[in-house]
């Protein structure tokens, strides 16, 4: 399924919320979180994706474009190493999928057909799958 999201606008476009410039002090993280809520959603790389999911920014955009990408390469890396983009998806607040019924079901297929897992993703991966059937 393609997710119907204009790629060319911006997180703060689509969610119609922008966020006030960052303080001076602002961590090097929040700085970065701010720049990427600005730039189109198409540009948006793994490490990107990454970043911002771990940061529960605009999971009803990202989300799907995250199963997308994992859709393509389950074990996708941003900065943080093999399936780094999977983990921080996988480990979202369970109750968050019951809003986003489609991408966990893609998500459950994606996953269901990987192995050689590390134990702690293929824990995170179990986790998931039976918060998702238990919603």
């Amino acid at each position: 399924m393609t997710v119907s999201i204009d790629r060319s606008r911006s997180l703060e476009e689509l969610e119609r919320d922008r966020w006030q410039a960052p303080p001076p002090d602002a961590t090097r993280l929040m700085s970065r979180v701010h720049a990427l809520r600005s730039r189109p959603v198409g540009t948006l790389t793994v490490e990107d994706l990454r970043l911002l999911i771990r940061q529960d920014i605009g999971l009803a955009v990202l989300l799907p474009l995250a199963v997308e990408v994992l859709r393509d390469n389950p074990l996708a890396e941003g900065h943080m190493g093999e399936g780094d983009l999977l983990c921080a998806v996988l480990t979202r607040n369970s109750a968050i999928w019951s809003a986003y019924p489609d991408p966990a079901r893609q998500l459950t297929f994606i996953v269901g057909g990987l192995s050689g897992l590390s134990p702690d993703l293929r824990s995170e991966v179990e986790r998931f799958v039976g918060a998702v059937q238990n919603s």
